[in-house]
């Protein structure tokens, strides 16, 4: 029979908030759960009442009552032994901290009401509860490429900061229609969610929209195939869903092989391209040693995209935004106002 238990908050947990330590050691056990446990007092930190985001100091007990049992293996998503095998095979870098995987085009990250087969579920292969690697950034459906995990509560922690103070820097390879002209700049365009369900998709608006959210995107241009297609290095400098995908559509270059964000021109130049974007490269600070460098094979996908217009990996520095110079941006909301400057110490 279940009982009481007290347990020990580890020294790589300080700072965690409540709720994601419980679910750390219950996966199962959901968030309005949670809740009701902290509000009738029956979780406590220190014998004091706490709330569901309380977060927790190393060395502190937390009281945690009786709870259900897990549901039995037949109830809940299973990983096979292919499934393991699958996932092992994604690996591009792994250490005691960080793990860091090619995701390939077409699966998910997370699940949902029609999603079963995802990699979070995959996750189970490396353990369960603190065992369990933990995302710390996400790539659409259909893109492919570098996705990096944390393996430690701490590491997870330091790496979504990374992410959150753009200390990382995202370099994706893309093939889109026609020639952007100039042949790089900077993409500044606020983005708002429009629609619903599979109908739902981001927007340019006016930087005055308060539904609005800054969005900011780099590009050059690696190699063009005469007036058809050209292929882009692209970093972003916001986190936007769907953000590079909506920029490209804005600017009228749509990233080729996209169901969602395309033109008559795009979907002709496609043919049966899938979608041809591809995080290519990730660098960040490692959460205790040294700076993550990892670089994603191209997919499938992108393969056939390179080989219909003949594009090749070499003619791709090594560093495409390395030479870019200060040129005004091209690409702004009209009510944007423009960037002042100051003089020659301000942006660098």
């Amino acid at each position: 029979m279940a009982e009481v238990k007290l347990i020990a908050v580890g020294d790589g947990e300080d700072g965690t908030r409540l709720d994601r330590w419980l679910r750390r050691r219950w996966p199962d056990l959901g968030q309005t759960q949670i809740h009701k446990l902290a509000r009738s007092g029956q979780l406590r930190v220190d014998g004091a009442r706490v709330k569901a985001d309380t977060r927790l100091a190393a060395g502190s007990m937390v009281r945690v009552p009786p709870l259900p049992d897990r549901p039995p293996p037949a109830a809940r998503e299973t990983v096979t032994a292919r499934d393991a095998a699958f996932a092992r095979r994604l690996v591009l870098y792994e250490d005691d901290e960080v793990l860091a995987l090619n995701k390939p085009a077409g699966l998910a990250v997370q699940g949902g009401t029609k999603t079963l087969h995802h990699i979070d579920r995959l996750l189970s292969v490396w353990g369960e509860g603190l065992g369990r690697p933990r995302l710390t950034h996400r790539l659409d459906r259909d893109t492919s490429g570098v996705l990096i995990l944390g393996k430690t509560p701490n590491a997870a922690t330091a790496l979504s900061g990374a992410f959150a103070r753009r200390r990382a820097r995202k370099v994706y390879w893309a093939i889109v229609e026609g020639n952007p002209r100039p042949i790089e700049g900077t993409i500044d365009l606020p983005l708002v969610k429009m629609g619903v369900d599979d109908r739902e998709r981001m927007t340019p608006t006016d930087a005055r929209d308060p539904h609005g959210k800054a969005a900011v995107t780099e590009f050059v241009t690696l190699s063009r195939a005469g007036p058809r297609a050209a292929w882009l290095a692209l970093s972003p400098r916001t986190g936007r869903t769907h953000q590079l995908r909506a920029h490209m559509l804005a600017i009228g270059h749509p990233i080729l092989g996209d169901p969602k964000y395309n033109t008559p021109q795009s979907i002709a130049a496609s043919g049966p391209l899938k979608l041809q974007l591809h995080a290519r490269r990730l660098t960040l600070p490692h959460p205790s040693r040294g700076v993550i460098d990892i670089e994603a094979p191209l997919s499938p996908e992108m393969q056939a995209g390179f080989a219909r217009f003949g594009f090749e990996q070499a003619e791709a520095a090594a560093d495409p935004f390395a030479a870019r110079g200060s040129a005004a941006n091209p690409y702004r909301s009209p009510h944007t106002p423009p960037p002042r400057r100051t003089g020659p110490a301000e942006g660098g």
